[in-house]
């Protein structure tokens, strides 16, 4: 009589990457605590950590609800709501960010400000509204709005992907038992959707925070303006941009990594629903 042996768990390696970017980590670590000049331009930079996560978080978000309607637009069954979108996403998706940063910030708000004061003149002359100039549009708000524009079109496609990765049967079943279209979304397709596209959303946002460097070609005092601005007038151009990477990396590397654990978890929890 012979005796099956269980099957061996496979053995998990340890990531040799991590274990060099943990270690180039407490070496920066150990730098800005010993060397007086890390220390100084940590202390100079810090203010640019708190910028670059809320013009990302806030700009994020907003992509993200700007993102889903227009993935709903994709799926409408209008066709005019399907072409606009389609337009839409197309169009942003072909256009760099940094070019979308400067349309936004010189020539969107110049426009916006035009159009208000037109639409709006009688109420500013009878002192009812102010007229606005562009100095009243806040760079940060400019480079904020650009990246919400130039995210949602991405977003979209996963929306989209994502709306669509759900089975055909459970649509059904949700019309078979009288849901409208609207409940149909809200109860069976989107919380469903968010599962798969809550890791590639993940990632997004850890590019947002990279490309979120480029707010500051508009001046806004994030961590690259403040490093630029530091090493120009210190000429520390090595020690500065040193820590300028360091501080991306540990924001971009934590962030990849819960990004990856919840894509595992979300995979254990998709096969122990499958069985």
């Amino acid at each position: 009589m012979t005796t099956e042996t269980p099957p061996r768990t496979p053995r998990r390696e340890i990531p040799y990457w991590l274990v060099a970017a943990l270690l180039l980590a407490v070496l920066f670590a150990w730098l800005i605590v010993a060397d007086s000049d890390y220390r100084i331009i940590f202390a100079a930079l810090r203010h640019g950590v708190v910028v670059t996560l809320w013009v990302t978080i806030v700009a994020f978000a907003l992509a993200t609800a700007l993102g889903l309607i227009v993935a709903l637009g994709r799926l409408s069954p209008s066709r005019i709501v399907r072409e606009v979108a389609t337009f839409y996403v197309e169009i942003v998706r072909g256009i760099p960010v940094l070019v979308l940063l400067f349309y936004v910030a010189f020539v969107g708000a110049p426009q916006l400000v035009v159009a208000w004061n037109w639409a709006f003149g009688w109420a500013i002359d009878a002192g009812l509204l102010p007229a606005l100039t562009v100095r009243d549009f806040d760079l940060t708000w400019r480079a904020i709005v650009a990246l919400t524009i130039s995210y949602s079109a991405y977003l979209a496609e996963i929306f989209r992907a994502g709306i669509e990765a759900v089975p055909k049967g459970h649509i059904e079943a949700a019309r078979s038992l009288g849901l409208k279209r609207g409940q149909t979304y809200r109860l069976v397709i989107l919380p469903q959707a968010v599962r798969t596209v809550l890791p590639p959303l993940g990632n997004d946002f850890v590019a947002m925070i990279k490309d979120s460097a480029l707010v500051s070609a508009l001046g806004v005092q994030d961590i690259t303006q403040l490093g630029k601005v530091y090493s120009a007038s210190t000429f520390l151009f090595f020690e500065t941009y040193n820590v300028v990477a360091f501080l991306y990396l540990v924001m971009t590397l934590s962030l990849s990594l819960m990004v990856r654990a919840l894509e595992r978890r979300l995979k254990r929890r998709g096969s122990a629903d499958n069985q």
